[in-house]
């Protein structure tokens, strides 16, 4: 009974990227016992495997495109030189990012306006700050701004993304 904690818990050794795995061979092991059939135990396995790593993927996505979406948000008002900083914060308290955005140019376009910006992307470890910096376009679409560039930028892509 003392391992059963650290059994538990090897799912997050591997993150995300083993849960699927881990949870869908435990699965198709109590599919295949409860039923006295390997083969209905490993569709069973593959069928959670395949479920959770489809739900990980959404959640990273959606995740991603708050991220994105603060980041277009914040640029609304801003014009090319200035600067402010971002942040979302995900109802679970993990992959919450920060950062600060600053517009480089308007580019206005026949259909809408778009802006070019640069921004970054901070990670705090102990005391040390490091910055990742990148360039993108957000556009405005109606009354809110959005992520002008590839997946996954906007709903146009559906199942693409």
């Amino acid at each position: 009974m003392r391992l059963l904690p650290l059994i538990l818990l090897l799912p997050l050794l591997g993150g995300c990227q083993l849960m699927g795995e881990i949870v869908g061979a435990g699965a198709g092991g109590a599919a295949a016992g409860a039923t006295a059939n390997p083969a209905i135990g490993i569709a069973v396995g593959v069928g959670v495997n395949a479920g959770i790593d489809a739900a990980v993927a959404y959640v990273g996505h959606k995740w991603q495109q708050a991220e994105q979406d603060a980041i277009a948000a914040d640029v609304a008002e801003l014009r090319p030189g200035e600067k402010r900083p971002w942040q979302v914060r995900h109802i679970v308290p993990v992959g919450n990012e920060y950062g600060e955005v600053m517009v480089v140019r308007d580019i206005p376009t026949p259909l809408t306006l778009c802006k070019e910006l640069v921004f970054s992307v901070d990670t705090r470890k102990g005391t040390s700050l490091t910055r990742h910096w990148d360039m993108t376009d957000a556009c405005r679409d109606g009354a809110r701004w959005k992520w002008a560039l590839a997946e996954p930028a906007t709903e146009r892509w559906g199942a693409l993304q």
